[in-house]
């Protein structure tokens, strides 16, 4: 009989039951056991069943790195609700975009943080927006009061008896198709889409890499990948519910710290870009902490050179460094496994896992199918079907090679796309809003290379007659606009954009004149 659990609800009560006593979350001064977890996460979903949210509601969160977000997420479930995460470097005018969409029944965001008040960022840009609950996540900012946000002790605070009792009762009611989240990926057209999926994908994923990775009850798991990101969030937490694995969440990334906590907390997995172990083995003071308890790193959405992951084994004594390959429509689609040597890990992503199947299809597109792959887009079923062919296989727009183990090599990418600090950028949506900057004619987005990032941003752009620019209004505009990570950094202006016979523009004579 298979006891494993298919919900998340299912997972946390097991977990409850199963390690009672040991530790689920590490944040600080914040120290919860598998049993308090349950009790907090029940507190949650009281307290919103307390505030009207109905079964199937969406609930927002806004927020970095912290155990509230495990606690907001698990009892957003608990309650029988969906979680929608949203990206903590959105300005207010991408967040505006997707709450609008979802129609929430309760935000919960961060308070002042690193400098910024995302709440009053977001009504700026949709003065007319109402949300029944909005609950603010206090870090230690200058939180003035609010009219209409609650804070996080009230909000808990409004948990009844009878409320708990409801949200029980809807905890155990929550079905395997169910969905349970709704995850925003940027997409071709310029705007970001909804990706469905239900709880025994959200598990089915998280089983997949755990297992890939070896979790137990002995791990300490130090998560900077961002829990609005799937990596954080399904093979971040809920992979380490499904083991009894201690999570060590991180709020902002900073390498000193990140070793700092490496060695006080004993951490054993380390998953994340490149970019941070390049970090690490860089950092003159790395010698002066105690990294010796590392075991597992897991990373990709960047090419990682043979001498990084020996590195990676002989200095910061990693046993194994795993490579893999998903996206938001398939989270984790192909892995390495623990006994991979350093250049299968280096040149490829693995093989297939989380039960899907991996095929080369035309033009040399990387196709999935299994029971893992989204539900669909949200309120996009055209979107849908052009991404989910009749027979079940999703397109990913990537490109690559299957050898004769089955091992997947990513080659190139359909997709106008590139990869900024782990962070998938779209050009369309990039160029969508530097067209409304007065002034600007044409404009045409590409990545290049880039040391830190892996890639960043170039616009190419065709100013209109009369109407002066200069590389500094352009990267203005579009950091007002859109994520840090998404703008630009460099800005060369053309007087045309160079076209095929049909009007598409060539990227590729972009990229040879990108110097």
């Amino acid at each position: 009989m298979n006891t494993r659990p298919r919900t998340t609800p299912a997972a946390l009560v097991r977990a409850a039951d199963t390690w009672p006593d040991l530790l689920a979350i590490a944040d600080g001064d914040t120290r919860l056991t598998f049993a308090q977890l349950r009790d907090h996460v029940r507190d949650v979903a009281a307290a919103l069943v307390s505030r009207g949210v109905e079964r199937g509601a969406r609930v927002v969160i806004w927020s970095p790195n912290t155990f509230h977000w495990v606690i907001a997420a698990l009892g957003t479930h608990w309650a029988g609700g969906v979680v929608v995460p949203l990206n903590t470097r959105y300005t207010g005018n991408e967040a505006a975009d997707v709450v609008e969409r979802v129609r929430p029944e309760a935000l919960v965001v961060v308070g002042d943080f690193l400098g910024t008040d995302r709440y009053t960022e977001l009504c700026k840009a949709a003065p007319e927006l109402s949300i029944p609950t909005t609950v603010r996540v206090p870090l230690g900012g200058n939180d003035a009061p609010i009219d209409g946000v609650v804070e996080w002790a009230d909000f808990l605070s409004s948990a009844t008896d009878a409320a708990r009792t409801e949200a029980d009762a809807r905890a155990a009611a929550v079905t395997p198709d169910d969905v349970s989240d709704i995850l925003f990926t940027s997409g071709t057209t310029g705007r970001s889409k909804g990706v469905l999926s239900a709880h025994r994908q959200c598990i089915g994923v998280a089983q997949a890499w755990a297992e890939c990775a070896e979790l137990t009850i002995d791990d300490n798991y130090l998560i900077i990948n961002p829990f609005f990101h799937s990596f954080g969030y399904k093979a971040g937490f809920v992979a380490a519910l499904l083991e009894g694995s201690t999570v060590i969440p991180l709020a902002t990334f900073d390498v000193e710290k990140v070793m700092a906590m490496v060695a006080a907390e004993r951490i054993s997995v380390l998953p994340g870009a490149p970019t941070i172990y390049q970090s690490i083995l860089d950092h003159p003071r790395r010698g002066e902490y105690d990294l010796s308890n590392l075991r597992i790193a897991v990373t990709g959405a960047a090419p990682v050179p043979v001498s990084l992951v020996e590195r990676m084994q002989n200095e910061l004594s990693f046993d194994a460094v795993l490579t893999a390959y998903g996206q938001t429509e398939a989270v984790v689609a192909t892995m390495c496994r623990t006994d991979d040597d350093p250049v299968t890990v280096s040149t490829s992503s693995g093989r297939a896992t989380a039960e899907f199947e991996v095929r080369i299809g035309d033009k040399g597109e990387i196709l999935l199918r299994g029971p893992n792959v989204m539900l669909g887009y949200l309120d996009d079923p055209e979107a849908t079907a052009k991404t989910i062919d009749e027979d079940g296989w999703l397109h990913t727009g990537d490109v690559g090679t299957l050898d004769e183990r089955g091992y997947l090599d990513i080659t190139d990418r359909l997709k106008d796309m590139y990869i900024s600090g782990g962070f998938n950028v779209y050009p369309a949506e990039v160029e969508a809003a530097l067209l409304r900057l007065p002034g600007v004619h044409e404009v045409g987005v590409i990545g290049v290379p880039d040391e830190r990032m892996g890639e960043v941003g170039r616009a190419f752009v065709v100013p209109l007659d009369g109407h002066p620019l200069t590389e500094d209004d352009v990267i203005a505009y579009a950091r007002e606009k859109l994520a840090n990570f998404k703008a630009p950094r460099s800005v060369r202006f053309i007087d045309a954009l160079p076209r095929n016979p049909s009007g598409k523009v060539l990227k590729n004579v972009l990229r040879e004149e990108k110097s």
